[in-house]
């Protein structure tokens, strides 16, 4: 099986997948916009053929990369990079060399929110009320419908950057000023906990593996005002939850990809699906997703793609937490002190790429453990700060 894995230096620690797909028998064909000497070693020595491109952004470049493969390779057989931002690219090379997988056809409903909504409402499920608004006056008939709080953000987006939450007049004025020229989407503001449905389908459609995990803090709120944030993997999945991101998954037919969904859980406990990412949790929750059950996830990723099937038994014997901390933020512990009282529960600390800092933060701490309690209140712990004088 030829495979090829479009920008597999980035996120850096994304180099596992085209690892394990080599590991897993596929022919591994990367391209990327760095010399191959810049790759990591280990990457670079689990490419079977490497393609430098001078911009990633180039379709042409592409196009010419895959018909290189092809005539050195054969037909290409899958074609990914695991990362919302070339969705949209991978989707277009599938249609035009005819490659299985998310194709021009399917690629709407997954990239604007606008059509996903109207997914999730054929599918019998009940998300929060939005629309495109163009203009003004239609901004205005949508907050005259359901009342402020409203929340804006790109039809076309990922995470939570250029986001507003619009409580007044004056904030609703300074949106119609600076809002870019692209098409936003306004939704009425669900008052609930973000919770997740994450994991595996596999080449049927099942579900082989899956998660849940939930914030501390929204994470529309931590980019903007850039808090800090934790959030942590219960060793079970609610049942509703279960359910109800299920029943995501077959709304969009999903098929050997990992994915991330996001719903609103309100006080009356009923569940809101909030958005659908057809690819894994960002940061390094799948290193999380590892810890949590002892399993290697981008092993398992590489045995669905290339021989279609999941072979780890999913026990889930820890919880798992990640918190962060900021630069320059008055901590009550130090580094040291953090290390030396949490030790034994911490399995991976370090500092988070830049480019994810934003919304990770510029330190990131992974614990687990079979109880929860002990990793509240470490990450509560972790991010105590001085009170101001």
């Amino acid at each position: 099986m030829n495979v090829v894995f479009l920008s597999p230096h980035f996120p850096p620690h994304w180099f596992r997948f085209a690892v394990a797909l080599r590991a897993a028998g596929a022919t591994t064909l990367g391209i990327a916009d760095v010399d191959a000497d810049q790759l990591n070693p280990a990457l670079r020595a689990a490419l079977h053929d490497y393609y430098r491109v001078d911009d990633l952004g180039d379709y042409d470049q592409l196009t010419r990369a895959l018909g290189w493969f092809i005539h050195r390779h054969g037909r290409i057989d899958r074609i990914d990079s695991l990362n919302e931002h070339w969705l949209e690219t991978e989707a277009a090379l599938r249609t035009d060399f005819n490659i299985p997988g998310i194709n021009e056809a399917t690629i709407g409903a997954i990239k604007r929110k606008s059509v996903m909504k109207q997914r999730f409402i054929d599918a019998g499920l009940t998300p929060g009320r939005g629309r495109v608004c163009y203009d003004e006056s239609e901004l205005r008939e949508f907050i005259a419908e359901v009342g402020l709080p409203v929340v804006a953000k790109p039809d076309v987006g990922v995470g939570a950057a250029r986001t507003w939450k619009l409580e007044n007049e004056a904030e609703v004025a300074a949106y119609l000023a600076d809002k870019p020229q692209t098409d936003y989407i306004v939704e009425e503001f669900i008052r609930g906990e973000l919770v997740t449905y994450d994991g595996m389908a596999g080449r049927d459609g099942e579900i082989v593996f899956d998660s849940s995990f939930q914030y501390s803090t929204g994470v529309m709120e931590v980019v903007n005002a850039q808090l800090d944030i934790s959030y942590w993997m219960p060793r079970t999945i609610p049942a509703d939850i279960q359910e109800v991101g299920r029943a995501m998954a077959r709304a969009f037919d999903l098929r050997e990809r990992p994915f991330h969904f996001e719903i609103f859980r309100t006080a009356s406990g009923a569940l809101v699906p909030l958005e659908v990412n057809m690819r894994p949790p960002g940061g390094w929750t799948v290193d999380m997703w590892n810890y949590a059950n002892d399993f290697d996830f981008y092993r398992e990723w590489a045995n669905v793609v290339v021989n279609g099937h999941f072979e780890a038994a999913i026990a889930r014997p820890y919880n798992v937490i990640y918190a962060c901390r900021r630069d320059g933020r008055p901590y009550l512990m130090s580094q040291d002190e953090v290390l030396a009282e949490f030790g034994p529960l911490i399995v991976h600390e370090a500092r988070m790429e830049r480019v994810l800092a934003s919304a990770m933060g510029d330190h990131g701490y992974i614990l687990r453990s079979p109880d929860l309690a002990p990793l509240m209140d470490a990450a509560q712990r972790i991010q105590a700060v001085r009170a101001a004088d």
